[in-house]
């Protein structure tokens, strides 16, 4: 996989220190070709390839817009690295491995116990749709990992799951395309504190984590130095 194209939907704003370190540690641990960013590009990033869009809908839909045009582009590759930019790969990787979080139906009473809201509706009608298509069962691709994605199975997950306003495209594309995989726990720390999974070689962050907390700073740390993705100074 080092040849796949790292594809990473960005949202409009200045800074998006998370995006920095992400690109520092793809560019230390995740082999892959060109990054593409789709959205919005900070002025300090370059060297990437850039698609601009206009960031209308919620952030599910601008995301799936994203998606969408990373499959329609001639020149990202066929099958490439689909990543958030709050995603962090702590260990070189010898290639990014297909990862999954377990069955929907565990992962629904997950986040039923704690909140409901669009994420879960959107989680429960992209299940529905899979039933409808054979899949009662499926898995859920919902993590905060880097993804491998073939541009026509992902096509046809987007346009299966086009009537959803929020779509679990991650879980959509697995799922119809049935790519498996190895189950993991998700990876995401929504805290300040010290009590994280510090074996795994991933990690995601939110903002507030990111920026206050202590799985910002093993972050920071661990990636002191400028990638070749950032021009100096910036």
């Amino acid at each position: 996989m080092e040849g796949l194209d790292l594809v990473v939907p960005v949202r409009e704003g200045p800074a998006n220190q998370q995006l920095r370190y992400a690109l520092r540690s793809w560019q230390a641990n995740l082999p892959h070709g060109r990054v593409w960013i789709i959205g919005y590009k900070p002025s300090w990033l370059g060297g990437v390839g850039f698609i601009p869009a206009r960031q209308t809908g919620t952030k599910y839909a601008n995301t799936t817009q994203a998606v969408r045009l990373a499959c329609e582009h001639p020149e990202i590759t066929d099958t490439f690295l689909y990543a958030n930019d709050d995603m962090f790969v702590m260990e070189p990787l010898a290639e990014m491995p297909i990862l999954h979080r377990g069955l929907v139906r565990d992962v629904e009473t997950y986040y039923a116990g704690r909140a409901s809201g669009p994420y879960l509706r959107g989680m429960w009608k992209t299940r529905d749709v899979l039933a409808d298509h054979g899949y009662d069962d499926p898995l859920s691709y919902e993590l905060h990992v880097p993804l491998p994605v073939g541009k026509a199975g992902m096509l046809t997950a987007l346009d299966a799951g086009r009537h959803l306003d929020v779509l679990h495209k991650r879980t959509m594309y697995g799922v119809l395309t049935e790519i498996g995989g190895e189950q993991i726990e998700d990876v995401k720390v929504l805290h300040r504190g010290p009590r994280f999974d510090r074996s795994t070689p991933f990690l995601s962050t939110m903002p507030d984590s990111f920026a206050n907390g202590e799985v910002g700073r093993v972050i920071r740390s661990r990636f002191p130095s400028p990638s070749d993705y950032e021009y100096r100074g910036r």
